[in-house]
């Protein structure tokens, strides 16, 4: 049980804190900055749409205003049943749009496919309808592609208000520390994956996405690294969401990104092989984590076994976070410094349960709904 108990440990504090600073050290000893500069490719925007009658039209009027040179806007309706089409109706005549209305829902890879097919742009920019673009964002993001070794550019997901600034929940706090790993992958090589709300590629790197598939905003931004070139991520471009939806709609959402990482080595076993020159970090950042909540586990039980001074403060501070966390997700702490924490933890937890399910979904072979 005490090899148990330091594997687990081991694998624990690798995956959040260990490759951190592998990846501090890569970026002193090697790193790779970006050669921005002006540069004013044709853009097309593309977003899949189903059933967003509540944020459509606010979402057109922002990417209308975006500060570029026009833009053709792809949107591709999924088989939507609200209004979302009859607020599409209303900007047909529009001739920087160009509207696509499936009318069965055949999910959002196809979709995607169906939108590049109209997408005429050097650089295709995808974003989601909830999402606020700030002014700059395309611009911001185009300037990257002045390094013709940049095939993909991820802005930044701000969780809160462009007015109030953002949020410092737990959730948001995960989201500081997955930026920050983006961050240095890129200042040192290509980051793993992309930000959904907000990514760019160039035209001719684009392939087709399999239908069905979860998380285009992995598959297609490894497609371009295998072609040789970089994904990097700017944190100057940045889209604005919401910072709480709610524990049970961002835990179905969790579930859903956990369980398209599993189809992602399905989909694509190339990831695992020497045809992808970012193996190394797909693993540890992508797909460790999906072992995390077998380790908590095995850990927690190992403690719990094990006889001696230090195992049993190990076991105490385990079952003290666990408690944190269900403080937090039943609101029983809503002020001050044990507030924060206890979100974290609450978090931390809701994060790796989602973890937990996902792995069960992949082994039952549930399918995830589109998101």
């Amino acid at each position: 049980m005490r090899w148990v108990f330091w594997i687990a440990a081991g694998l624990i504090a690798y995956t959040y804190v260990g490759y951190v600073c592998w990846l501090r050290l890569r970026v002193l000893w090697r790193s790779r900055p970006v050669r921005r500069g002006a540069y004013t490719p044709s853009v097309s925007i593309a977003m899949i749409v189903r059933n967003e009658e509540e944020v459509l039209d606010s979402k057109l009027q922002n990417l209308l205003a975006l500060d570029y040179p026009p833009c053709q806007i792809v949107v591709v309706s999924d088989g939507s049943t609200d209004r979302t089409e009859e607020i599409l109706r209303v900007y047909e005549h529009d001739s920087r749009l160009k509207i696509r209305m499936n009318p069965v829902s055949q999910g959002k890879a196809s979709g995607l496919n169906d939108g590049l097919n109209l997408a005429d742009g050097e650089i295709v920019v995808f974003t989601d309808a909830r999402q606020m673009l700030e002014p700059a964002a395309v611009r911001r993001l185009a300037e990257n592609f002045a390094d013709p070794e940049v095939g993909c550019v991820s802005g930044e997901l701000m969780l809160g208000d462009a007015s109030d600034g953002e949020s410092k929940n737990g959730l948001s706090l995960y989201w500081r520390i997955e930026k920050q790993v983006r961050e240095l992958e890129s200042a040192s090589g290509s980051m793993v994956g992309a930000t959904g709300a907000l990514y760019s590629v160039r035209r001719e790197l684009l392939t087709t996405v399999p239908p069905g598939t979860i998380l285009d905003d992995v598959y297609l931004p490894m497609q371009v690294v295998k072609q040789g070139k970089r994904a990097v991520f700017d944190s100057r471009a940045r889209a604005w969401d919401i910072p709480n939806l709610g524990a049970e709609r961002e835990f179905s959402r969790k579930v859903r990104t956990l369980s398209g990482n599993y189809q992602l080595v399905q989909l694509a076993p190339w990831l695992l092989s020497r045809s992808n020159p970012i193996r190394f970090e797909f693993v540890s950042h992508k797909l460790l984590r999906l072992a995390v909540p077998v380790a908590l586990a095995a850990l927690l039980l190992a403690s719990a076994v094990l006889t001696g001074s230090f195992y049993r403060a190990a076991l105490i501070l385990q079952l003290a976070f666990y408690a944190l966390s269900a403080l937090a997700l039943s609101h029983l702490v809503k002020r001050g410094m044990l507030a924060r924490i206890a979100d974290a933890s609450g978090i931390f937890v809701l994060l790796n349960g989602a973890a937990m399910v996902a792995l069960i979904k992949f082994v039952t072979g549930r399918r995830t709904a589109w998101r």
